[in-house]
Parts: structure tokens; sequence; C-alpha cells
């Protein structure tokens, strides 16, 4: 496997708090890849990084350019999507506009994208029934559903997910895990971090642990499940 993403020696900061230590990993091609770790680690600020967000020494190559030192927007162009954990819809705006904004220009030409509106209204029903409904009045699944689809409308070829689940209700989770297993057959690859571990397992091919800003396990979900101690220590409550 190519890889897509390759994050090297990433030290991270927040004004003189130094919150990323060396941080490698890699998300190679077609892979759901999830970051574990308990909260207040690392993890969110790893993918904030990579989304140009957080002030970052290191190097986070994607498709093998460089991305420490790029805007947001520019980083999005060129295919990296981005879900934030506190779903960043815009709350006076309608469920299908708000899809539409995250639809990826092709300027005229004849590029295909990947997803379109009615894939998304196949894959959440719900949004459908609510698509002239301002966003701000969904629930908190219905508004997570909108945030996931609206990143997709931007056609990336790797998707960086921060906590999918949080708060929702276990109906809407299964939903959710099985989106993500939909983003995979269609050839877009994830990196997730999620705290649900029997979910991330689940449909992940390879997992990173975090402790303390650092990278303390890398493996597949099995090697994970048979190492007890890596588990009590930086994952367990």
């Amino acid at each position: 496997m190519s890889a897509l993403l390759e994050i090297k020696n990433l030290n991270a900061f927040y004004g003189k708090s130094h919150v990323l230590h060396g941080v490698d990993m890699v998300v190679n091609q077609g892979e759901i890849v999830s970051l574990l770790g308990r909260n207040g680690v690392g993890r969110s600020t790893t993918i904030k990084a990579a989304m140009g967000q957080v002030d970052a020494k290191g190097s986070i190559l994607f498709k093998g350019e460089e991305l420490i030192g790029l805007k947001a927007f520019k980083i999005a162009h060129k295919g990296l999507g981005y879900v934030p954990e506190n779903r960043d819809i815009f709350a006076s705006l309608t469920v299908e506009q708000n899809l539409i904004l995250g639809e990826k220009s092709t300027n005229g030409a004849n590029k295909k994208t990947r997803w379109c509106l009615d894939d998304m209204y196949q894959m959440f029903p719900r949004l459908k029934e609510r698509q002239n409904t301002a966003a701000g009045v969904l629930s908190g699944g219905e508004q997570q559903m909108l945030t996931l689809c609206r990143t997709l409308m931007g056609d990336p070829d790797l998707v960086m997910i921060d906590e999918p689940t949080e708060g929702l209700a276990p109906k809407i989770v299964d939903l959710v895990a099985e989106y993500l297993k939909e983003l995979k057959n269609r050839g877009i690859s994830v990196l997730l971090v999620e705290q649900k571990l029997a979910i991330a397992l689940d449909i992940s091919q390879r997992v990173y642990v975090m402790g303390h800003g650092s990278i303390v396990f890398e493996g597949t979900p099995d090697d994970l499940r048979k190492n007890d101690a890596i588990r009590k220590e930086w994952l367990e409550v």
C-alpha cells in the first residue's frame, strides 16, 4: 500500500505549551486508521496540525506534498477533509444549503466526484427529510450526519474525523460506523479519532495509541486486543 498521509517528528504548540512530542504516523491509501487515547493526550491536536490549524514543526506529507506552513483552505483543496468534533455547521442555512456549500468545484470540466446530494440522502434518509430545515435546529445526531456529509461533498481522498460518535444515541452510533465502512468501500482513507474502543477496533485496519503527546503503540486491532498492558495504562479508565 502507498502512503497517503505521512506525519514525521511532529511537534505542536498552543502558545508556549508543547502538546505533541515527535509524533510519527502513516495512513495508507484505502485504510481506516484509528488514533486512540484518553482525552487531552493530543489526538485532536494531531489532526488539527495536519489541517493547518495549529502551530506545528516537523513534516506532514499528503500525497507527497508538504503541508506544514499551508493555510487550511489550501490543504482542503489538495483533498484532505476534516470533520471537527464541534460539528461546525452553518446554523442559519438549511441542510441542503450546508451540503451544497461543501461541494467541490469542478470548474465546468467533466471531472466526476465520488459523491452527490443523492448519495448523502441515501446514506442518511433523515437528512433528506430535513433538507429544508435550518441546520441550527437539528438534533446532535442529525448535525453530526450533516457535518460528515458536507465534508464528503468536497470529494476528499482522506477524511480526518474527530470523535464522530460523541454524545450520540446507540442507534446513530451504529449508523455512523456503517457510514465509515462505506467511505473505505469508495476508496477514501480515514483517520479516525474515537473514544469508543469497540467501534475503532471493529472498522480499522491499524490503530495508534497516544499518551502524553506521543505515540505509545502501533499495530493491528488484534495486536491491541492482545496487549493488556497498553490498554490498561493508556486507554482504560
